[in-house]
C-alpha cells in the first residue's frame, strides 16, 4: 500500500467562473490530464449540483485510476476547489506522475492562494 497522497484547498480561483460549474468540461479535462501524465483511467463519475432555486451550484468529480484516484470538488459561490490525488507505488513509483498532474490541475483553476499537503502512505513512521 506504499503510496503518495496529495491534497490541496484552492482559494480565490481566477479561472473562468463557468469552469467551476461545468461537470462535462471538468470531466474531460481530468480524464485527459490523467492520461497525459501516464495514469490509467478505469472509471469516473462527475456530478453537477443545483441549489434550492435549481441554479448550478458546483461539481464533485472522481476519476478512478488503476494507480488509485483523483477527486475534485468545486464551490463556485466562494471560488474554491478541493483537490485530492492519491497514487499507489506498488508496481512502480508513480510519485512524479502524481506531482505533475497535481500541478496541472492546480494551474487550471489558477488559485490566488492555496494550502496543500503531501502524505506518504503505507510506510511505518510517516504521517
Amino acid at each position: 500500500m506504499n503510496g503518495l497522497h496529495l491534497i490541496a484547498d484552492l482559494h480565490d480561483c481566477r479561472c473562468p467562473p463557468g469552469l467551476l460549474l461545468d461537470a462535462p468540461g471538468l470531466e474531460v479535462f481530468c480524464l485527459e490530464a490523467c492520461t497525459r501524465h501516464g495514469l490509467t483511467v478505469v472509471g469516473r463519475l462527475f456530478h453537477a449540483f443545483r441549489d434550492a432555486a435549481e441554479q448550478p451550484a458546483g461539481v464533485t468529480g472522481a476519476v478512478v485510476l488503476a494507480e488509485s484516484h483523483l477527486a475534485v470538488h468545486t464551490w463556485p459561490e466562494i471560488s474554491c476547489v478541493t483537490l485530492d490525488i492519491y497514487v499507489c507505488n506498488f508496481s512502480g513509483d508513480n510519485s512524479q506522475r502524481a506531482h505533475t498532474l497535481f500541478a496541472e490541475v492546480i494551474a487550471h483553476f489558477a488559485p490566488a492562494r492555496m494550502e496543500s499537503k503531501e502524505i506518504k502512505r503505507g510506510q511505518v513512521g510517516n504521517t
